[in-house]
């Protein structure tokens, strides 16, 4: 059985409501709703909105993310990813775009900016307390998948 989610286009929105664009899509396309194009100047971030309003179930979450021909062909990906969308926001669905690319990038009127991936979340409790031991211990970033051979670290 598939989610159903109350979608509310917004007015110049041009019936741009995110679409998958294949039916093995993990991923709803989401377009910029602008009136004109825009530049992004490298480094440059902005918020772009996409031109609608969902109503997300509780339990529920919207992740916005990349769209990986942009970040591979430009360099401008989604500032904050995934970007999460909670079930009680109301509010215009927007993007945070950032150009990582050397050129300025243009973003047209129905472009496709990101994607929008919905997940199921647990909600949970926090019980103060002590944890227990594991086999990683306090390994930090970089501690995992390091194997000894021959008396050295890989």
């Amino acid at each position: 059985m598939k989610l159903k989610i109350e979608l509310m286009d917004l007015p110049g929105s041009h019936g741009l409501a995110p679409r998958y664009a294949t039916i093995g899509s993990a991923g709803m396309d989401l377009c910029a709703r602008l009136n004109i194009p825009i530049t992004l100047p490298p480094g440059g971030r902005m918020l772009v909105p996409a031109g609608f309003k969902i109503e997300i179930p509780y339990g529920y979450e919207a992740q916005i993310r990349p769209r990986s021909g942009l970040a591979l062909k430009h360099g401008v990906t989604v500032l904050n990813s995934p970007g999460t969308i909670d079930s009680d926001y109301r509010g215009e669905v927007g993007v945070v775009l950032i150009n990582h690319g050397e050129q300025p990038f243009t973003i047209d009127p129905g472009s496709r900016i990101a994607q929008m991936v919905f997940a199921r979340v647990e909600m949970t409790e926090l019980v103060l307390g002590e944890v227990g031991e594991s086999e990683r211990g306090e390994g930090g970033f970089g501690s995992t998948g390091l194997e000894e051979r021959s008396g050295r670290l890989l």
